[in-house]
């Protein structure tokens, strides 16, 4: 019995982007990265807990938070003002915040 291999047509993320989300600098492709590096930053921020053993509690207690907020973060890091996500890497997991700016 002879098959006919299936022809797919494999995207790369950046070419999934472009087609769903427009080409960058447009409104909604600039919304998309901007909710990405959010959600990243939020990743970081919980692997980083995790790494120093805190729970969000604990970590909560540390930089004057409830617990709530620390999990809304980790969630979404959107909406976290420059001087809390300063708070929550230096005093509360003891590390060093670094950020880089594009043009």
């Amino acid at each position: 019995m002879k098959t006919e291999a299936k022809k797919t047509d494999i995207s790369t993320w950046a070419e999934i982007k472009d087609k769903v989300y427009g080409k960058e600098g447009t409104e909604r492709r600039d919304n998309l990265d901007r909710e990405v590096e959010s959600f990243r930053i939020g990743l970081l921020l919980k692997k980083a807990r995790e790494s120093r053993n805190l729970t969000q509690e604990e970590l909560g207690h540390l930089v004057d938070k409830k617990r709530t907020y620390i999990s809304r973060v980790e969630n979404n890091g959107s909406n976290i003002t420059l001087s809390t996500l300063f708070e929550i890497v230096e005093k509360g997991l003891g590390g060093k915040v670094n950020i880089s700016i594009e043009v």
